[in-house]
């Protein structure tokens, strides 16, 4: 049975181990919470006017990496809206914007058709206006997967085997603890004892000193995740998701290997 135990989280990184699981599900819970989860992103910008010494394709890129906050419950995919695909409230958000200089123009000062969606960062810098110079455009948010262009990328992911740490009968040394420059021992009661477990990245200094006495390798089945939101999602929600969706396949995989019976 799957644990997981949350070691740090604010809103936007979330850190946590989790048991009994082997390489594969790991990989495919990393690649899930990358590419695999649906978010908002600016996919097409009109402009109306634009003076400011940016080309119109720099700041429509820089508009489709805006994090944009959502109700993911809401909003579906537009090629599977009723509106077959032309844009409607359920499948598409406009957001517009006219600035006239002397000013910076951040992502906050975009209006949303939808009140609820908003970005996830208000102060990001979208362009720099002189004396004179104007912006106006209309831009349009859908749904998509980090799969088909980062700008849909749910997450940075990172993840590690966890370590296992064996003292044998002679490792009762404190040179061990000086060695170890993650500091992951502790020389106590003329004992070494393992203090950091997670904080040992394998790099064996402990095992060259030792020669064997203390073993240090990685445990197939335990994992620590680092996940950091590149989203309107939650880290939290982002693991979620990335669970529901690996059982999702499961279940698609064993109704097709019942249709083989």
């Amino acid at each position: 049975m799957l644990e997981i135990k949350i070691l740090e989280k604010n809103k936007e990184k979330i850190r946590f181990t989790i048991d009994d699981i082997n390489s594969a599900l790991a990989g495919e819970l990393r690649r899930i919470m990358i590419s695999g989860i649906p978010t908002m992103a600016i996919e097409w910008v009109d402009f109306v006017k634009n003076d400011s010494v940016l080309w119109d394709e720099i700041i429509a890129s820089r508009l489709g990496l805006i994090p944009l906050v959502y109700d993911a419950k809401f909003y579906n995919f537009k090629n599977d809206c009723k509106c077959d695909g032309k844009g409607c409230t359920h499948c598409q958000v406009s957001f517009k914007l006219k600035k006239k200089g002397p000013c910076m123009v951040y992502a906050g000062d975009m209006v949303p058709s939808d009140e609820k969606m908003k970005p996830f960062y208000e102060k990001i810098l979208i362009v720099e206006l002189t004396e004179g110079q104007e912006i106006e455009f209309e831009a349009f948010a859908q749904l998509g997967l980090g799969k088909e262009h980062a700008k849909w990328q749910a997450a940075v992911v990172g993840y590690r085997n966890i370590p296992k740490i064996t003292i044998g009968k002679d490792g009762d040394n404190e040179e061990y603890e000086k060695r170890c420059p993650r500091h992951v021992f502790v020389f106590e009661d003329k004992k070494l004892k393992v203090s950091k477990l997670l904080d040992c990245n394998l790099c064996l200094q402990c095992m060259e000193l030792s020669n064997g006495v203390v073993k240090v390798e990685p445990d197939e089945t335990n994992y620590v995740f680092n996940v950091e939101t590149a989203c309107g999602l939650k880290p939290e929600e982002i693991v979620s998701r990335a669970i529901d969706i690996v059982e999702e396949k499961l279940d698609e995989f064993s109704k097709d290997l019942r249709k083989l019976k």
